[in-house]
């Protein structure tokens, strides 16, 4: 995808924001995310994670989120999924400042999915001024009314138990996420590599979420219950010049297991992959490029571009062989940035449910 191009979920974070409030920074387009992160912190292998303070903002880095996607389901059996997100771009390095001189920008996403309806919502918020933000301690984040909020007491290293809300012009949710399990380095020791050369992350998930709560659309409120899934990320510069995008699975397993899967598009075609296989009891085993094929098998059009929204995903070390279909196929993210981001259905070796997001199409 060319400088002028779509953004997405963690791409928002190069992306132009509004002329208002984002600047050059993001007058660059979804490009922006490969380009070089001098100034600001770098990434790199070894990394020491502290909790509860890594809960919280890391502003010398240049872009960072807080991301939350839930399957859920009510008393009848039908599906819905809910998605939470906090993006945060500093638009210069340095020190924050206070007020509107402050360099943080932050965007909010919020979505619910139904086999027949998916809506969004999306805000936008200049740092320093409290309109949104992040606290480690105790914590919180949140742009205007939407919040994911530690209930107290918190584990520090479970992020939980939260309350996490946000609402629409058509719909809102209100979910209590609880997790008896600690949170998942991804990559080495949490260090997840976007490329063979320098591009990578600081990354940390939460897959062990169950959620409970309401979800209404159009005015109508049903209980649901279900699984969630938390993403934490951040970095100067996850993208390489050559890279269009990436396509991104969070799986949850009826057997208790869980996945996390990425493959970063290269122009090349000899994409980057990477992965964690997680088991019941919390331990994971890291999945290596070679280990993963991703296959499109569906594609549907949507706002002019072909979208692959069916995929053949195998991981053979670990017996899998599964397909992964979308409980609504227009699961698409029509903000400022677009891009497909939906709760999805697996079979095959192994059956489940997860979230699967697509950028740069």
């Amino acid at each position: 995808m060319n400088a002028s191009g779509r953004i997405t979920r963690r791409g928002f974070v190069g992306g132009a924001l509004l002329a208002g409030i984002g600047g050059k920074a993001f007058a660059q387009g979804y490009a922006g995310l490969s380009e070089s992160g001098e100034g600001f912190a770098p990434v790199v292998p070894g990394r020491t994670f502290a909790f509860p303070a890594d809960h919280g903002p890391h502003p010398e880095f240049r872009i960072e989120w807080w991301y939350v996607t839930a399957n859920l389901s009510d008393a009848n059996g039908n599906a819905y999924g809910a998605q939470w997100t906090l993006f945060r771009q500093a638009i210069a390095p340095g020190g924050s400042t206070e007020g509107w001189a402050n360099q943080q920008i932050w965007m909010g996403h919020a979505a619910v999915t139904r086999a027949d309806t998916h809506r969004v919502a999306q805000a936008f918020a200049r740092g320093g001024i409290g309109q949104a933000g992040v606290e480690a301690q105790p914590f919180q984040a949140w742009i205007d009314a939407w919040e994911m909020r530690g209930i107290d007491p918190v584990s520090d290293e479970n992020i939980a138990p939260l309350a996490l809300k946000a609402s629409g012009t058509d719909f809102s949710y209100a979910l209590r996420l609880g997790a008896l399990r600690p949170l998942v380095l991804q990559g080495d020791g949490g260090y997840s590599r976007k490329s063979l050369r320098e591009q990578a992350s600081y990354y940390y998930s939460q897959p062990h979420y169950s959620a409970t709560g309401v979800l209404t659309i159009d005015d109508k409120p049903v209980d649901v219950t279900g699984m969630a899934w938390l993403d934490r990320e951040w970095s100067s510069q996850p993208l390489a010049s050559d890279q269009s995008g990436w396509d991104w699975l969070s799986l949850h397993f009826k057997s208790g297991d869980k996945l996390m899967l990425y493959r970063m598009r290269q122009s090349d075609g000899q994409h980057y992959g990477s992965g964690k296989w997680i088991l019941p009891d919390g331990k994971a085993e890291q999945l290596a490029s070679a280990d993963i094929t991703m296959t499109p098998l569906v594609f549907t059009e949507i706002e002019g571009r072909k979208i692959p929204t069916t995929w053949r995903v195998a991981v053979p070390k670990m017996a899998l062989s599964i397909e992964c279909t979308p409980l609504n196929v227009r699961c698409w993210m029509g903000t400022s940035f677009p891009y497909w981001e939906g709760p999805i259905r697996l079979a095959g070796s192994h059956t489940g449910v997860g979230y699967l997001e697509m950028t740069g199409y």
